[in-house]
């Protein structure tokens, strides 16, 4: 492929034909055209657990997670970057952190999301990926458009074997 983009696109094409390969156990599922078909009609739980079974530091070190993290945070509209912000200090803070600590540990511009930058909301992800993964899953099982933005051709070829795995028993 080119590009990343092409690279998705392939990906996602594969994702909404099926693949023949069953995964042990898996639940009936509806015909998914795409990825974005998926993240609209997919309950939280089946996100939850794709995105559980496939983004594992094993798998995507943090170093390479984190720059696809800024390109892929740096695209989305400021209010669903708010929304991010918004959830990752929710769940952070069920662990004991206050946006105020995280604020001054993350070197954020600020603890309120609206007013927080791309870069802030990034550094914000990226902690997450790191220190809490659990979260950092959680939250993109409750945002699962944010997965489209990473342009890593490896991330999209992670999700999209997971996802393929998952979705196949629709043929």
């Amino acid at each position: 492929m080119a590009t990343s983009d092409e690279y998705k696109r392939e990906i996602m094409g594969d994702l909404a034909r099926g693949d023949r390969e069953m995964m042990p156990n898996a639940p009936q599922t509806d015909d998914y055209q795409n990825f974005d078909d998926f993240a609209q009609r997919s309950t939280r739980d089946e996100r939850k657990r794709l995105f559980g079974e496939s983004l594992q530091h094993d798998r995507i070190p943090p170093a390479q997670m984190e720059p696809e993290l800024r390109k892929a945070i740096a695209q989305i509209k400021p209010d669903e970057r708010d929304d991010v912000a918004q959830e990752f200090f929710k769940e952070l803070k069920k662990r004991g952190l206050s946006d105020r600590d995280l604020e001054k540990q993350l070197a954020l511009s600020s603890h309120h999301p609206k007013k927080m930058s791309a870069d802030d909301v990034s550094k914000l992800a990226a902690f997450a990926y790191h220190a809490h993964p659990d979260i950092f899953r959680d939250v993109l099982a409750d945002k699962p458009w944010m997965m489209k933005f990473l342009s890593n051709p490896l991330v999209a070829a992670i999700l999209g074997i997971a996802a393929a795995k998952w979705l196949s028993n629709r043929k």
